[in-house]
């Protein structure tokens, strides 16, 4: 159960980095959500920011509690979370839409929107590793336990990828292909998925890299796939172009904060969510991007570490699963806004402004120290 004792065993390396990222989460809200009348003026505790703050107060608790909760309890709760979050999902297309997607549950009473597919990822994750951590080693070869494996990630992908969710949806895939790898499913299904990764990442990366026409491979992707679903490859949208802009205009060192000209006067479109990378990089330029990803592998290091040093099957799976969680949120993220992948919407971990996002991340890193904090217990 929960015991305060191991909180004091975490890894506290990982606080000042946590500090770091939300001191910057704010600092980028706050000069991304000040009235436009007056974006000049260097304000930091605009609305956004103060609820951005508000949030980030609640995740600290959220991280404390699940550091101290014993991880391996969330195995008897693991199955209840994963139908409730199906029927969660499902729900999503009974409500009203939200900016014409089905992602979010408004809370009446309250100025807040619940997004399900956040807590979905974690979710998923602890779900693969209690049905791989059942498995004796023999029974990981049977197709039968790939299939099952398969298809516990494969109905929230497809009701994620409905809403429409594509970077939530493409987030999930990376995740099963390294807890498969993990988890000891045939090396053959591990290899054929990595195919498909490297094959539909050099694809796209070609595509928005200019090696292959957007408008010469319509005719023959559409045969395929709707219109609209093609477009979201579309490397030349305005906000593609936004963002790749905002960048290049911070050059080495940044406008300054509160100085930037193009985020400053609204012209880069979300940028305390989708773009908040770009954002960032204008007013801080590449020596603070380059810092930024410093933080950011720092985080990794010490999450993948908790991989090495976890001491049952559950807690190595789980770890593995959320460090992947969150890498691929930072390399999705950064990556549509550089031109590399079409933008899809995945936040930037603690940086991006949102609850949901913030929570399920601080829950994913408390799980991470309560796994480490217990690695020596037999």
């Amino acid at each position: 159960m929960w015991d305060h004792r191991y909180i004091t065993r975490i890894d506290f390396r990982t606080i000042p980095i946590l500090l770091v990222l939300m001191f910057i989460s704010i600092l980028v809200i706050a000069a991304t959500t000040c009235d436009q009348s007056d974006f000049a003026e260097e304000t930091l505790f605009t609305p956004m920011a103060k609820s951005q703050m508000r949030w980030f107060a609640m995740g600290w608790g959220v991280y404390l509690f699940f550091a101290g909760l014993d991880y391996r309890k969330l195995k008897e709760w693991t199955w209840f979370l994963y139908f409730g979050m199906l029927i969660m999902l499902a729900g999503l297309f009974f409500v009203p839409t939200i900016q014409n997607v089905h992602r979010w549950y408004k809370i009446p009473g309250v100025n807040f929107a619940f997004q399900p597919s956040e807590y979905a990822k974690l979710i998923v994750v602890m779900t693969l590793s209690l049905y791989l951590e059942n498995k004796g080693k023999w029974e990981l070869y049977r197709k039968s336990t790939t299939l099952k494996a398969i298809l516990i990630i494969f109905i929230p992908w497809v009701l994620i990828f409905k809403q429409p969710d594509l970077g939530t949806a493409l987030v999930l895939y990376p995740i099963a292909l390294v807890m498969f790898y993990f988890g000891g499913i045939k090396k053959k299904v591990v290899q054929v998925m990595s195919l498909m990764a490297v094959s539909g990442l050099v694809f796209v990366s070609m595509m928005f890299l200019g090696f292959i026409d957007h408008d010469g491979f319509r005719p023959y992707a559409t045969k395929v796939i709707k219109e609209y679903q093609y477009e979201r490859l579309n490397p030349h949208t305005y906000h593609q172009e936004a963002s790749q802009t905002a960048i290049a205009l911070g050059g080495l060192t940044g406008s300054g904060w509160h100085k930037s000209e193009f985020t400053g006067r609204q012209w880069l479109p979300a940028a305390h969510t989708d773009s908040v990378f770009a954002a960032f990089g204008e007013e801080f330029g590449l020596i603070g991007i380059f810092l930024l990803m410093l933080f950011f592998f720092g985080l990794l290091y010490f999450s993948f570490q908790v991989t090495a040093v976890a001491n049952d099957p559950f807690g190595r799976l789980l770890s593995a699963g959320i460090t992947t969680y969150l890498a691929m949120h930072m390399i999705v993220s950064m990556g549509m806004m550089c031109g590399f992948l079409p933008i899809t919407g995945v936040p930037l971990m603690l940086i991006t402004y949102g609850g949901s996002s913030v929570l399920s991340t601080m829950t994913a890193l408390g799980i991470l120290q309560s796994i480490y904090s217990r690695r020596f217990m037999f």
